[in-house]
């Protein structure tokens, strides 16, 4: 099942029925602070209200959704027989991740969500009383580390844009955390920035020394075959809606949201095909393809007289799981 990257009708629906009686330009003041205050590395805290935590959804939802759902479509085509049953979200904000999951994933019955900031929990609450699914879901308030101490162990472990919020050692005492609550699956979403791909890499390097295996996005469980400046992302694009535009003070109908992630399993994958790693350059001469393969860094050239190869090459995009 492929899930689309925008946000789902009833989600829309509820973020729309809070948009009554909200001043547009408060709330794009109001993102754009939260917004400086996370690239100056600051983190949830600068959302203190419900003014705050609706501004920072209308803002940020639908990227982040957009991201999630690309990481959990890549997850869901290297293991097509994956069908959990139990969901822990870690830092779950407004409930995005767990909104993706559970499109993704029909056969989740039990959701339990994460986080610190009350404003943000307050707001998830709201946003799922109208959907039948997520209606009982358990949403716990607390510092992340202590609280999973005592959560119960969930088939799928998610974290979606987190532990850049944490310093080294926060990072990996939460990484071994999450790992241990793991009963199948942990995903990990992260900026697609060098920093954000270092914070993933860090973390696979980690959780694979520690028993786990990668289902995505990369072919292998050895080193990562990229040299800075280089780095591992990808991209997804969506479409922005009339009140996403005037929060994010944007012009264009798209926003183009680049991520870093990991999904890491408890048993080996034996699906192995390549990743491609950036936008497949095709001319009439050949298709070049930036891979990684179980043998490393490949740039593939697909060959026009190869006519059959070239036309499944010419399909290829960039985050693509592919037979070389």
């Amino acid at each position: 099942m492929i899930v689309s990257p925008d946000l789902p009708a009833e989600l829309k629906a509820a973020l729309e029925a809070r948009l009554h009686g909200l001043s547009r330009n408060d709330a794009a003041g109001r993102a754009a602070t939260i917004s400086q205050t996370y690239r100056g590395g600051g983190n949830s805290v600068a959302i203190k209200s419900e003014a705050d935590a609706l501004a920072y959804a209308l803002a940020r939802m639908p990227a982040t959704y957009a991201a999630v759902t690309a990481s959990l479509n890549a997850l869901g085509e290297i293991r097509p027989d994956f069908a959990p049953l139990s969901l822990l979200d870690v830092g779950a904000g407004p409930g995005t991740a767990t909104w993706a999951a559970t499109e993704a994933w029909p056969s989740l019955k039990r959701f339990a969500l994460l986080d610190a900031n009350s404003a943000l929990r307050e707001l998830a609450l709201d946003l799922c009383r109208g959907s039948t699914r997520l209606r009982g879901m358990a949403y716990q308030r607390g510092e992340a580390r202590a609280v999973l101490a005592n959560a119960d162990p969930a088939d799928l472990v998610m974290a979606s844009y987190v532990i850049d919020e944490m310093d080294d050692a926060e990072r990996r005492t939460l990484a071994e955390l999450m790992w241990a609550k793991t009963r199948d699956t942990l995903l990990v979403v992260e900026p697609g920035t060098p920093a954000g791909h270092a914070r993933i890499i860090a973390l696979r390097a980690q959780l694979i020394a520690s028993g786990a295996h990668v289902a995505a996005p990369c072919p292998h469980d050895g080193q990562c075959p990229l040299q800075a400046p280089d780095w591992c992302h990808f991209t997804q694009r969506l479409q922005r809606s009339q009140a996403h535009k005037q929060i994010k003070g944007a012009e264009l109908p798209f926003e183009d949201e680049k991520f870093s992630y990991v999904a890491l399993t408890r048993t080996p994958v034996t699906s192995r095909l390549a990743r491609v790693l950036a936008q497949p350059v095709v001319s009439k001469i050949e298709v070049t393809a930036k891979l990684c393969t179980n043998d490393g860094l490949e740039i593939a050239r697909v060959a026009r007289r190869a006519k059959a190869d070239y036309a499944r090459a010419r399909r290829w995009r960039w985050g693509d799981s592919v037979m070389k």
